[in-house]
């Protein structure tokens, strides 16, 4: 891709984000979300293939849908209450309909449908986009939103993160196995969102983290399925011996940087007395955690059966920076330590 034509799109990602940020009002927050999501198909189908081009419509037509019904609720509120402030959502059809686009927009189940086929049709690093810059501008509207009955948020979040513990189990595709650890993750941020959003915030920061590692890693070794992770020993072999502990942080294993915000989000959902919920939350987190140890046995326990040929691309430097890799992955396995200081960070 013409490198100008590049820059114009990832400044407009930038620019649709930062306007959804600043925004109080539904109608430019609606317009930051569709810059963002037009800046972003033509990164989707720059490669021509009949997959990637077929990931960019199905992605299209579901954030165009979401887009529409969030525009009708925020006119439909705009018409019950006689205002569009983001803050003042008082009327509960229109708030219900707006969680629905903005479910359908990230991907929580049951609207979760469109992520693992969209992801598994993009390049990694195009997925590595949708999976973490396009979750913020949604986010940064949900987190906004104040609920009288926090009931909705709960039932998208326990079923978001059993869909994507389930899912993720009979999976040989690396994007979709990425796919639904991302909805997985949402439902955990979704469970805790009415409660503590400064907890919300936490675990989709060491998300984003934790997920920038494991794309960029898969990239390294451009690696798209399970099988290419075996023999992945001859190409990087610290690398690999590192992976295994960046997929388990991923599942929230410690003494790992991703126990910490599960970890968190437990503990307050038995402050508020739903220790029924956080038992549920913790069953459903070894579902996932089951396909990340899959993923490291792969990496670290098996070698595939290949001819000379299938051994050589170790022979090949890679041109990718590995200076956002070795941080990434640096963070996603040692911030556990930090997990006092931020708890009083988030305390006070």
């Amino acid at each position: 891709m013409n490198p100008f034509i590049l820059t114009t799109l990832l400044l407009g990602l930038g620019l649709g984000t930062t306007i959804t940020f600043a925004s109080s009002h539904w109608l430019l927050a609606w317009m930051g979300l569709e810059i963002n999501t037009l800046a972003i198909i033509p990164l989707m189908a720059q490669h021509h293939h009949p997959r990637a081009v077929e990931a960019t419509t199905k992605y299209f037509l579901t954030q165009a849908t979401a887009a529409a019904t969030l525009l009708f609720a925020s006119m439909t509120n705009a018409w019950l209450t006689g205002q569009w402030d983001i803050q003042q959502m008082t009327h509960p059809l229109a708030t219900t309909m707006i969680i629905i686009a903005l479910a359908l927009k990230i991907g929580l189940a049951p609207m979760h449908s469109w992520l693992p086929e969209v992801l598994q049709g993009l390049d990694l690093t195009t997925g590595l986009i949708l999976s973490t810059w396009q979750k913020l501008a949604p986010f940064a509207l949900l987190m906004q939103i104040q609920l009288d009955n926090p009931t909705p948020l709960i039932i998208l979040g326990l079923t978001s993160t059993l869909v994507g513990g389930w899912g993720g189990l009979n999976q040989t595709q690396l994007r979709k196995i990425l796919a639904y650890s991302s909805i997985a993750h949402l439902g955990w941020m979704m469970l805790i969102l009415q409660f503590s959003p400064l907890l919300t915030l936490l675990a989709l920061i060491t998300y984003l983290i934790m997920t920038s590692s494991v794309f960029l890693i898969f990239k390294m070794n451009k690696a798209t399925t399970i099988n290419a992770l075996a023999i992945s020993w001859t190409k990087t072999p610290i690398l690999t011996a590192l992976i295994p502990l960046v997929l388990l942080s991923l599942g929230g294993l410690p003494p790992l940087t991703g126990f910490m915000p599960k970890w968190f989000i437990l503990q307050e959902l038995t402050k508020q007395d739903l220790a029924t919920l956080a038992t549920l939350a913790a069953l459903t987190a070894l579902l996932s955690l089951y396909f990340y140890l899959r993923l490291s046995y792969a990496m670290t326990l098996t070698m595939a059966p290949n001819n000379l040929t299938g051994t050589t691309p170790w022979r090949f430097s890679s041109p990718q920076l590995t200076l956002p890799l070795a941080i990434s992955s640096t963070t996603a396995t040692l911030l556990l330590p930090l997990a006092p200081a931020t708890l009083a960070l988030l305390t006070t």
